[in-house]
């Protein structure tokens, strides 16, 4: 009776074989870390009719590539809006309200780094701004930095960065060209709450003697599948060096649609 099982478990064992090897070969790989260029690209539009009257438009575009030994980047951004203004803009002491352009922006901005191992690298980056409702019409800087993972996890990244550098920027209410060394900090931030929300907080200061840049980009991205996500963004821009009438702080709040490129 022992033989016999054993004789039948053999011949069980033996017939299942090529179907277990056929079911192993036919099984999906796992997907391999992507070798080229990935990037994302989002969009914003919010239009207002009837009693009040308002358009805004927001882009951005970045893509990237990370090698053994290199990381790449660049980005484009743009935002324009349109809103109705209330101002004397005749001169007679008497407020008129007009539908104007009330933001224009656009921004560029590209990085390499050298990497000496899997936490530390060197980057040189620069970055360009023109503005036409900022304190500066344009911001120019390159800068060459330090860098260092600080949290490197699965769920959370945590990446800083410190260097010189040199900023020119043209004053928008005197016209004259500042130029001047830099100090710029980078403290970049990401944690992946749950396998489809991340979590987002990116601080930038070029910091010279003729003024200080600060942007704070703060977030959350949602992913709805593998392709498209929502996202929805607060944005602080602080300049220290600005005009008597001019707010030294302007904030953007955006929901933005996303799609990822692989």
């Amino acid at each position: 009776m022992a033989n016999r099982i054993r004789r039948s478990a053999l011949a069980v064992a033996l017939a299942a074989a090529p179907m277990l090897a056929f079911a192993q070969d036919a099984a999906p790989e796992a997907p391999e870390a992507p070798t080229g260029w990935t990037g994302t690209g989002e969009l914003g539009f919010a239009l207002a009719r009837g009693n009040a009257r308002s358009e805004n438009f927001n882009a951005r575009l970045a893509f990237g590539r990370e090698t053994e030994d290199w990381k790449h980047g660049w980005y484009a951004a743009a935002l324009r809006a349109k809103g109705e203004v209330t101002g004397d803009f005749d001169g007679d002491g008497v407020d008129e309200e007009r539908y104007e352009l009330n933001a224009n922006r656009y921004e560029l901005g590209a990085s390499s780094a050298y990497k000496f191992d899997d936490r530390n690298h060197i980057s040189g980056s620069g970055r360009y701004e023109n503005d036409d409702f900022s304190p500066y019409e344009y911001q120019a800087t390159v800068a060459l930095s330090y860098g260092r993972k600080l949290v490197d996890s699965e769920r959370t990244k945590f990446l800083g960065e410190v260097g010189p550098g040199y900023r020119r920027a043209r004053d928008a209410e005197t016209g004259d060209i500042e130029s001047d060394a830099i100090l710029r900090g980078l403290l970049d931030f990401s944690h992946r709450l749950t396998d489809n929300t991340e979590l987002f907080n990116k601080l930038l200061i070029e910091a010279g003697s003729d003024n200080t840049f600060a942007q704070n980009d703060f977030g959350v991205a949602v992913a709805m599948n593998e392709s498209f996500a929502l996202k929805a963004g607060l944005q602080l821009r602080h300049n220290t060096e600005v005009g008597a009438d001019t707010r030294k702080t302007d904030s953007l709040t955006t929901i933005n649609l996303v799609y990822s490129f692989r």
